[in-house]
């Protein structure tokens, strides 16, 4: 063993071995010729003698290993292990690390641990759209750890009275999140998203309020059981209700809706750039029964008359004509928009298959993220022609 006194005497040692430079430092050559610190010490806790790596000669110079020596030597004094200190700060500084997880990140490895226990994919997919529907848009790419009552709040409140049964999945799922975050060390505290005792402090009990108000939305499971009601009914409102749920439009493209609009060679209903609430023109996949409906209207089909005409001559349904509709149907606790939000509630959670943005495009929203508008290409026409088929197959069965 050699003992090496300045940088330059360690930079020129060939000899093969530990050579000291230091109290309790030393220099270890391999027979590879590569140089190493070592920090040999006798632990205070089992009184064992133990080596501590120090790193290569090509990253730490002889100042930097004496200093590190140093701090070790004071660690052992103060009745520390540096190694098991060591061992601490880095899983100290893989669990800030982990903490800074997204909740989307934490989400995706959530539904991916869990997806085992599932008997199909729906249940991931249905997992999937709800979170991205709901909750990523608000939490999404925020820290788990910085999740908040206030923020679950924030994704609930919207939805838990006009939207009960999909509100209490999305609040179950967010708080299976977050017991998952939790096991792995994620986060600490209360989990935010509980409902006994922590967030039926906070909403209205849904059972309760049920009974008292109405709701604009009939919940999806539903829908069949109405669509057989409106069926029985007559008059181009009935028809053109059924129209605006198998299609999910809204009620001025339904009502405003003219010959010159519909491709019934390719099934399409073009809808001009005028009468869309985005200000874009906006192609319609129709199903099966849409272009059923539009058969049986025996009006003389000119390309500049109403589809769903009014009382009067040239003239389409009134605005309120749905609503009126749904009176007459013992139904004032729903109305024509609210078909929207069934056919999004049906998506998030039956048609897995499909994906956010197709959804979002059969809906016609408008994308706010610009850079994601940016990067859209087409409208995809037929994937959506396949998701209205598989709503329409849902509303007959």
């Amino acid at each position: 063993m050699v003992a090496l006194n300045s940088a330059k005497s360690v930079e020129a040692i060939k000899e093969v071995g530990y050579h000291t430079c230091a109290k309790g430092l030393y220099l270890q050559v391999s027979k590879q010729g590569t140089k190493s610190w070592l920090f040999r010490y006798t632990s205070p806790i089992t009184k064992k003698r133990r080596e501590m790596g120090l790193g290569s000669l090509d990253f730490v110079s002889l100042a930097e290993a004496r200093q590190l020596a140093v701090d070790n030597k004071r660690l052992v004094i103060d009745g520390k292990d540096p190694i098991e200190e060591r061992k601490q700060s880095q899983l100290q500084k893989q669990l800030e690390q982990a903490r800074n997880l997204t909740f989307r990140e934490v989400a995706e490895a959530c539904i991916k641990s869990k997806s085992h226990e599932w008997k199909n994919a729906k249940h991931a997919q249905q997992w999937e759209n709800t979170l991205k529907t709901y909750a990523f848009p608000i939490i999404g790419h925020l820290p788990i750890s910085d999740i908040t009552t206030d923020l679950i709040l924030r994704i609930l409140e919207p939805i838990w009275v006009t939207k009960a049964e999909t509100a209490s999945r999305v609040r179950q799922r967010l708080e299976t999140i977050w017991d998952y975050g939790k096991a792995r060390n994620y986060v600490e505290g209360e989990n935010p998203a509980r409902l006994k005792g922590h967030l039926d402090k906070l909403l209205p009990n849904t059972a309760k309020v049920k009974r008292v108000r109405h709701f604009a939305a009939l919940p999806y499971k539903d829908v069949g059981k109405f669509v057989k009601d409106l069926r029985s009914r007559t008059g181009y409102s009935a028809l053109g209700l059924e129209f605006l749920i198998l299609t999910a439009a809204r009620t001025g493209e339904v009502i405003g809706a003219k010959w010159n609009e519909i491709d019934f060679e390719k099934a399409v209903w073009v809808i001009p750039a005028g009468r869309m609430k985005a200000g874009s023109e906006h192609r319609v996949p129709l199903c099966e029964r849409a272009i059923e409906i539009l058969r049986s209207i025996t009006s003389n089909r000119h390309p500049d008359d109403y589809v769903f005409t009014g009382w009067k001559r040239n003239t389409g349904l009134s605005n309120n004509a749905f609503l009126a509709l749904l009176k007459k149907m013992g139904r004032s606790d729903i109305t024509a928009h609210g078909f929207r939000s069934c056919f999004r509630d049906w998506a998030a959670e039956e048609a897995y298959q499909f994906s956010n943005e197709t959804i979002e495009l059969a809906l016609a929203h408008t994308i706010t993220n610009k850079v994601e508008a940016a990067y859209r290409r087409g409208d995809q026409l037929e994937r959506r022609r396949e998701l209205m088929a598989e709503w329409g197959k849902f509303i007959e069965r």
